[in-house]
């Protein structure tokens, strides 16, 4: 799986009332959710996003209070992958469930600026920036999370099963 975009960045500690705000939680729709993504942190969020867009930010990506919606919406809003410094734990596993791939890397978070084109590649463990002509390895994800990702999520993954 190799994901292709832009990366939007974001500092540390961006928490799941800003990138869903509560007052949205009434809304079943997941498409209607994610027209409200990151409104709270970054009005202009959908100005400089484009569907498979990367979010690149700090430490503790996702904390607050662990509301699956945050992770709903960031997938119908097209977000093609997250590159954190470190995920709050609840966040790091609704994100799997709902299929958005993840690295996790101080190291290479540091180096990304907004507005870089990334290519991540989730078979070789590998992240080129193509801006400045660099690219960097991360710890693999598990084969069983990149099952779940490749499916589009944990309810897609066992659907599957369910199918075989």
């Amino acid at each position: 799986m190799i994901i292709k975009g832009k990366a939007i960045k974001y500092g540390d500690d961006v928490n799941t009332d800003v990138i869903i705000p509560g007052r949205y939680l009434i809304i079943s729709n997941p498409n209607d959710l994610a027209v409200h993504t990151m409104e709270d942190l970054d009005d202009d969020f959908f100005n400089k996003f484009k569907r498979g867009d990367i979010i690149v930010a700090g430490r503790n990506f996702g904390c607050g209070s662990s509301r699956e919606q945050a992770a709903i919406c960031l997938k119908y809003a097209g977000v093609g992958a997250i590159i954190a410094k470190s995920f709050a734990r609840i966040f790091y596993r609704n994100a799997i469930n709902q299929g958005i791939p993840i690295v996790q890397s101080e190291k290479i978070v540091n180096s990304i600026c907004s507005f870089d084109e990334l290519e991540v590649d989730f078979n070789l463990s590998r992240i080129v920036n193509k801006t400045k002509k660099k690219d960097y390895n991360f710890k693999p994800l598990p084969d069983f999370i990149k099952e779940i990702i490749s499916h589009g999520g944990l309810v897609g993954n066992l659907k599957k099963k369910m199918n075989k």
